[in-house]
C-alpha cells in the first residue's frame, strides 16, 4: 500500500504540490480562526440549578429542597450522575451530561424537568439554573476605585448600571458582583410592643407587602380626553414606611413606627472583600460563555469598559485584578518562540548530517505544512490553542523530521544499491 502510494505520488507530482498548498492555506486559515486560551477546558460538561431560600440551616434546606431536586432530576436523558450541596440558605445541585451531550440541548431537558420538581418545593423556594459558563469561564475580575464613596453606593452602580452593560458584550454569560453593601429598608420590631397592641410578626410582615405595589385602573374620559388611572403605592423612604398602619385599636390606627424602628442599612453578609489589605472594594467577575474564544471576550470586555466608564461619577474607575489575556497572550508567545526554534535548530541539524540541500529542504518543508494542517484537525474537535495543545505540536516536531529523515536515508541506500548494481566496475572503483 505504501509503495503504491509512493509510486503515485511520484508520477504525480504536480497534484502532490497542489494538495500540501491547499492543505497549507486551508491550515494558515484555521489558525487565525482557531479559539486562543491560555488553559485547556477540562471541565466537566454539566448544568447547575441554584434555589436560595434564607433563613433556613443546612438540614432543612437538604431535606425540603436539595433531596426533591436530585430524585427528580437523576431520569433526565444522557446524565450521568447528579450531585448535591447544601448550605445555609442555599442549595446547589450539579447534572453532569455525557462528554458529547451539547450544553445548551442539555439545560433545555433541566429546564422541562424543573417545571414539575418546583411544585414540590416549599413557598419561596424557586429553582434558577446557573451561568452557561464552565469552571475556566472566570476570564476577568475589576474593582470599581472610587476613593470617597461609600461601599453602598458604590454596590448599587455595580448591580444597576455597571453589571447590566457589560452583560451585553458578546461572549460573556454573566457578570457576578462581589463585595460592598446590598442597601435594604430593615423593620426592628419590639416584641413587648408587639404583644401590648395583640400584633403578630405576619401580621407586620403582610401590611408591608400589601402597602409596597401598584395597581391599575381603567380609562377615564373628561371632554374628549382619555385618562389612564393607576395608584403609585411603592416606598421610597424610611418615614413611608413607618407610617404604614398595621392594626386599628380603640380607633387609634397603630403603625409600623409605633411597634418598631425603620432604617436603611445593608444586607447580612458572611465575609468581606479585601485587596491588598487596603480595605474593602466592590467589584466585579466576568464568567465566559461556554465554547467562546476568550481572548476576544477579553478584548469586548475592555472595548465595553471604556463605553461604560463615561457614565461614572467623577473620580471612579475601573480597576482590573486579574486579566487572563495577559497569561493568554505570554503562553502563546513563548511557544511560537519555542516552535520557531526548534523549526531553525532541526533545520540546520537536517543540513548538516545530511549534506544535502534537496533532501534537506523537502524535509524543512514538511514542518510548516504539518503544523499548520494540525490546527484543522484542531478546529474540527473542537480544541483551543492553550498551553496543552501548542505543546503537543511542539513536541511532534522531532517525529515530523524524523520521519523526513527516514525517507530520505531509505531512499539514498537503495539509489546507491540499485546504481551498483547496474554498474559494478564503478563500485568497485569507489
Amino acid at each position: 500500500m505504501v509503495e503504491k502510494l509512493i509510486s503515485i505520488s511520484l508520477r504525480n507530482r504536480f497534484l502532490v504540490l497542489l494538495i500540501a498548498a491547499g492543505l497549507f492555506a486551508w491550515g494558515v486559515y484555521s489558525i487565525k480562526i482557531n479559539k486562543i486560551d491560555a488553559i485547556p477546558d477540562l471541565s466537566e460538561n454539566q448544568v447547575i440549578v441554584f434555589t436560595e431560600w434564607m433563613g433556613r440551616s443546612p438540614q432543612i434546606i437538604e431535606d425540603q429542597v436539595t433531596y426533591p431536586l436530585v430524585t427528580n432530576l437523576q431520569g433526565l436523558p444522557q446524565v450521568k450522575y447528579v450531585r448535591g450541596a447544601s448550605m445555609f440558605g442555599m442549595s446547589f445541585v450539579y447534572i453532569i451530561f455525557n462528554d458529547d451531550t451539547d450544553v445548551y440541548w442539555a439545560r433545555e431537558r433541566v429546564l422541562e424537568r424543573l417545571n414539575y420538581a418546583t411544585k414540590l418545593l416549599p413557598e419561596g423556594a424557586t429553582p434558577t439554573l446557573g451561568p452557561d459558563g464552565t469552571g475556566v469561564g472566570h476570564i476577568l475580575w475589576y474593582t470599581l476605585d472610587a476613593p470617597g464613596m461609600d461601599l453602598g453606593e458604590q454596590r448599587a452602580i455595580q448591580d444597576w448600571y455597571v453589571k447590566f452593560a457589560l452583560q451585553n458584550a458578546p461572549g460573556v454569560s454573566e457578570i457576578a458582583s462581589f463585595g460592598g453593601f446590598q442597601k435594604q429598608y430593615q423593620v426592628t420590631l419590639n416584641p413587648n410592643k408587639l404583644s401590648y397592641y395583640g400584633l403578630s410578626t405576619q401580621e407586620v410582615i403582610q401590611s408591608v407587602r400589601s402597602n409596597n405595589n401598584e395597581a391599575g385602573g381603567r380609562k377615564f374620559e373628561l371632554s374628549d380626553i382619555g385618562y389612564i388611572i393607576k395608584t403609585t403605592g411603592y416606598l421610597n423612604s424610611v418615614e413611608e414606611i413607618e407610617n404604614i398602619p398595621v392594626k386599628t385599636v380603640n380607633a387609634t390606627p397603630v403603625s409600623i413606627g409605633d411597634v418598631g424602628t425603620v432604617q436603611m442599612t445593608g444586607e447580612s453578609r458572611l465575609g468581606i472583600f479585601d485587596l491588598d489589605g487596603e480595605g474593602e472594594v466592590v467589584g466585579g467577575i466576568v464568567v465566559m460563555r461556554y465554547g467562546e474564544n476568550a481572548d476576544e471576550v477579553i478584548a469586548g470586555i475592555k472595548k465595553k469598559m471604556e463605553e461604560v466608564a463615561k457614565g461614572f461619577p467623577s473620580g471612579m474607575k475601573f480597576n482590573v485584578i486579574y486579566d487572563r489575556s495577559e497569561l493568554i497572550q505570554e503562553s502563546i508567545s513563548s511557544i511560537k518562540t519555542t516552535l520557531v526554534e526548534e523549526m531553525i535548530v532541526v533545520s540546520l541539524v537536517v543540513i548538516i548530517f545530511l549534506f544535502h540541500w534537496r533532501s534537506a529542504a523537502s524535509i524543512i518543508i514538511q514542518i510548516p505544512i504539518t503544523i499548520a494542517t494540525s490546527f484543522i484537525l484542531l478546529n474540527a474537535f473542537g480544541i483551543t490553542s492553550n498551553i496543552m495543545s501548542l505543546t503537543g505540536i511542539a513536541l511532534a516536531i522531532g517525529v515530523i523530521v524524523d520521519n523526513g529523515i527516514i525517507m530520505a536515508e531509505n531512499s539514498y541506500k537503495n539509489l546507491s544499491t540499485r546504481f551498483a548494481e547496474l554498474n559494478p566496475e564503478t563500485e568497485n572503483k569507489l
